[in-house]
């Protein structure tokens, strides 16, 4: 399937898929992250992927870690085990 041309006049009630302009919030922010506490789903248990990905994580930072997280839990934890592993280099 092809985009559209950004010319067309696309009626506004129409679903579409991959908006071509991030749209920005009520802030001006356009990023697609998404705070983990604002998760709708944050309170559910971690995903398997996240488990096997911070279980990797925690190890190589000599972390022991509840495997009782939830999703934004995980999340969080990736996210600040992340930022000081040289190998992800975030």
């Amino acid at each position: 399937m092809t985009n559209p041309d950004p010319g067309t006049n696309r009626d506004s009630a129409e679903e579409t898929l991959g908006a071509p302009v991030p749209e920005s919030r009520a802030d001006g922010d356009t990023s697609v992250q998404r705070d983990p506490d604002d998760w709708v789903t944050g309170d559910e248990p971690m995903t398997a992927a996240q488990k096997s990905y911070l279980d990797t994580l925690a190890r190589e930072a000599g972390e022991e870690l509840p495997a009782t997280l939830t999703k934004a839990e995980a999340s969080e934890h990736i996210d600040r085990l992340q930022k000081g592993n040289p190998r992800t280099g975030a």
